[in-house]
């Protein structure tokens, strides 16, 4: 009997998934927060998720030849389990539901243009430190 085709990259994705979460619940440990105020944890851990996303990137696309198992686990696996969308909007219908809109604004705006620039700024560090300044090699 033959496994199937795409067997082991499914179980590097929940590997790697169930790392990022723990990470995820970790800094949720670490940087407790309050209903009515800002949601810090959940802004660091996409903040810093989408820069390692950037970093990511240019790493697995321009730099490395690496495994096949590689961009699954640490993307799509890891990453995907660190960062989250669902705890953003729910942290952000909570802060609605509790009068604060101005702060919901500010964190979902905070976050979406955060979220972008961190990603470029992990493609630009990532691309200086490896001597690709200007691009791929």
């Amino acid at each position: 009997m033959s496994k199937p085709a795409h067997a082991d990259i499914v179980a590097v994705i929940a590997v790697g998934g169930a790392l990022g979460a723990l990470a995820r619940y970790g800094i949720g440990l670490a940087l407790p927060w309050q209903p009515a105020g800002f949601p810090l944890p959940t802004f660091a851990v996409n903040l810093l998720g989408c820069l390692l996303m950037g970093a990511l990137m240019v790493l697995a696309t321009e730099v490395w030849s690496g495994h096949r198992l590689l961009r699954p686990f640490l993307g799509t696996g890891v990453l995907g389990g660190f960062t989250t969308f669902s705890t953003y909007s729910v942290d952000a219908e909570r802060l609605l539901a509790a009068g604060r809109v101005g702060v919901a604004v500010l964190y979902v705006a905070g976050t979406l243009v955060g979220a972008l620039g961190a990603v470029v700024l992990g493609i630009a560090l990532t691309r200086r430190a490896t001597g690709l300044a200007g691009g791929t090699r």
